[in-house]
This record gives structure tokens, sequence and C-alpha cells, in this order.
């Protein structure tokens, strides 16, 4: 495997260093639509399309469905002293940090508020009566979440605004932690918490057009791709170098989808010795990437003048040289975008959901979009669903808070392609 850190620190592998043609006709250039033409895949184009559905994986959140409720303070003021608690309460906050409940309305007229919480107000005091008014000129004001305030400083905080001096009201009632992912989800919360707002996006996962947009630019040229991950997962387990398995890397831009990495799985495979099962470095993924990486690294030393080597695979772990004849002949193709960053905004199809260590792989490398045609419910890194015989639920790996990096995924329902030589449900892809 090639050092991640030999690779030109660009972060776009897009082919934006492309001659502006715009520039030198003076008109828009001429799009290719659809797969790039190559050698290695043109025999896939016809009989391979739309024979497929691809599927958008679920986060982790949204299998779990995480709508936590949390308790906040609220407190009230007339209208006219509104902006000024707002801004003392604004101060509280860390400095530079934003509002951390977005989804929830800052002010709210008592009118506004939930029929139980406005009805608990009216009857705690004669002022609350008094408040709830048709012409009401006082307005409620949300603080934020009681563990992030101490209640002695909201109120002495509060004690210093004018119109507030006396008898300070600071209530608890639970929000939502997160944001509605829907209009009748704002609309149910509004009514049950505080009013609440809908924004047209999804705090539990990616954007749903941007999932929208992604399974529109692959739909066509998936299957395609797919056969050809087949097609090398075939040779592989012929080869004898490993089980059935195969994964193809793919760029696209504005002259269409090109293949640039491809491998099949190569557990089985020493030159000296039967090899190593256990070894996650010959897995289809791992090997694609490295690929990769590795005809990025070859364009810099040709560039140098440097001669490019390939390990010895007999003492190697990795076993990333090209070992098939159709990874031979990807590998000697040039990458379409020398200057890109490893695998950054690429697209990867591989014939079964990866394990965890390949995912991460897939996250490190900067992977913009991952295609799997066969669901591993008990090793697979990607999925979040519910892990057979008690094993609890999938890593969501494609897309968790905690990572620095997420990126979008289907899962791919075939459809007129032949089944692969049986997998082992425990083994890691």
């Amino acid at each position: 495997m090639v050092a991640f850190g030999t690779m030109t620190a660009n972060n776009l592998a897009t082919g934006a260093n492309a001659p502006n043609e715009t520039a030198v006709t003076g008109s828009e250039p001429p799009k290719f639509v659809g797969v790039a033409p190559n050698p290695l895949i043109d025999e896939f184009k016809d009989k391979n399309r739309a024979s497929g559905v691809l599927i958008p994986l679920k986060t982790t959140q949204e299998v779990r469905q995480d709508h936590t409720i949390v308790t906040a303070y609220i407190t009230r003021a007339p209208t006219k002293s509104a902006n000024d608690v707002i801004s003392a309460l604004r101060n509280l906050r860390p400095e530079g940090s934003a509002n951390p409940l977005p989804h929830l309305r800052t002010c709210a007229k008592p009118s506004d508020l939930p029929a139980h919480i406005k009805t608990q107000f009216m009857n705690d005091t004669p002022a609350g009566r008094q408040i709830h008014t048709a012409k009401s000129n006082w307005i409620y004001i949300i603080v934020g979440e009681v563990k992030e305030f101490d209640r002695d400083v909201v109120v002495q905080t509060l004690s210093s605004i004018e119109g507030l001096q006396q008898d300070i009201f600071l209530h608890v009632i639970p929000i939502p932690l997160l944001a509605p992912t829907s209009q009748v989800q704002a609309a149910m919360w509004s009514s049950q918490f505080w009013p609440t707002v809908y924004r047209k996006n999804n705090p539990l996962g990616p954007h749903p057009s941007m999932v929208g947009r992604g399974t529109d630019d692959l739909k066509d040229d998936a299957p395609v791709f797919m056969a050809l991950a087949h097609r090398v997962a075939l040779d592989a387990k012929r080869a004898g170098i490993g089980e059935a398995m195969g994964a193809v890397v793919v760029l696209r831009d504005d002259k269409g989808s090109h293949v640039i990495g491809l491998a099949g799985d190569a557990r089985w495979h020493q030159e000296y010795g039967t090899g190593n099962p256990i070894n996650t470095m010959t897995h289809c993924v791992l090997r694609a990437i490295s690929m990769v990486a590795q005809k990025l690294v070859r364009h810099e030393r040709r560039g140098a003048g440097v001669e490019f080597k390939h390990a010895n695979l007999g003492y190697d772990a990795f076993q990333d040289r090209p070992l098939l004849d159709i990874e031979r002949r990807c590998f000697l193709q040039e990458h379409p975008n020398k200057e890109g960053y490893l695998c950054h905004g690429l697209e990867l199809y591989v014939t079964h959901e990866p394990c965890i260590a390949c995912s991460m792989g897939i996250l490190h490398s900067r992977m913009g979009k991952v295609i799997f045609s066969r669901h591993m419910p008990r090793t697979g890194g990607l999925s979040s669903d519910d892990r057979p015989d008690g094993g609890g639920r999938g890593l969501g790996l494609f897309w968790r808070r905690e990572l620095n990096w997420s990126l979008l995924a289907w899962e791919w329902e075939r459809k007129g392609v032949p089944d692969l030589p049986h997998v082992d449900p425990t083994t890691h892809v």
C-alpha cells in the first residue's frame, strides 16, 4: 500500500483542472453523459442497462429514530424588553458558539404556546392570567438546555434588565433536542413542546436532496459498473487468489464516468505460502484503493524522473500489485485527474458490503459514494441495520457524527445479474 502522505494535497478529484473549452470556442462544451468509453467495460454497457435498483442506506440515527427529549429553561418578558433579554442570554453562552437549538423558535407569543402549557401558566398566578389575555404585551423566550445554564446566573442576569426586576419567571419544559425531519413532525412538536420549525433538512443523516441527486447520477451507470465488479470477482475466484468479491473505483466528471481502479479479493494469494485469510489488506476494496494511489504516485515519480517499483508480494502483506489480467489492463491506464487527492469524491462499486476495516479505509481515502450489491449483516461496516442473532445494530460508518468524513451509500438490488459463488455470511469483505 502506498503511503497517503505521498499524494498531492489537492482535495478535488473532479477534473477541475481540465482546459476551459468555453473560453476557447465561446460556447458551452459538449457534455458526455454516461459511461466513458473504455475497453474494460464497453461490453457491459448495453446488456446491463436498467438492471437494478438503488436503495439509500439509513444512518444509525435514522434507524434508531434518535429524537431525544431534554429539558430547557424558558422565561417571559414585556415585548419591549425582548431584545435585551435575548442579547443577555446569548452572552451567557460560550463566546462564538452558535444557537444550539435552531429548530426551536426563540420567541413565542402566549397564544402560540402548546395548549397544556398555556393552561398551566394561566392558572399558576394572577399575573399569568393577565399575561394570557387577548391584548397581551408579553412574550415567552427560550433560554436553552437546563444542563447548559446555572439557574442562579440566569436569574441574576434577567434581574438586571429593565422591566424584569421583580418576580423573575424561569420555568422548565421538555423540548426535542434534534430538528424535525418533516413538516408534519414540526407541527406535532409545536403542539406538544414548543413552536418548532422544519428547515427541509435531515438532522439524522444526509440531506434528502443530496441523496436524490446522487441516486439520479448513479442509477443509469450503476448496473454497468456492478457488472464489471462481478466480472473481476469471478476472475479472482477462478484464479484461486481469493473469494468471489470485486471492487471498481470510478471518477465522474463532465466527460462521463471513468473506471480508474478495480481489484478482486486476494486473501488466498501468496507467492511463498498459502495466504492469510484474515489479512484485511488483501480485501478487494483496499487493493482497489491502493491501485488508485499507486497510479497517482506513478505519475508523480515519472514527473520527477524517479523509477516506480512494485513491492515483492512474496514478502509484502498488502497484495496490491495487479494479479489478474483485468487488473493489469486497468492499472496500465492513466488516472484521468492526476492532481486529485487519493479517492476524494470518487465512487466505489463493490459486490459485497465492505467490512469495518475496509469501511474505515473508504472514509480515510475520502471516497464520495459507495454502492454495494450484497448486504453482509454480520460483518459489514456501512449499514446500520440490526445484526442477526442478537448481534446488535450495525455501525453505519458511512455517516456518523463523530467521524471527520461522511459519504453517501446505497445497496443495489440486482435484476438479471447472475449470482456469485456463495460467500459465508461471517466472511469479512
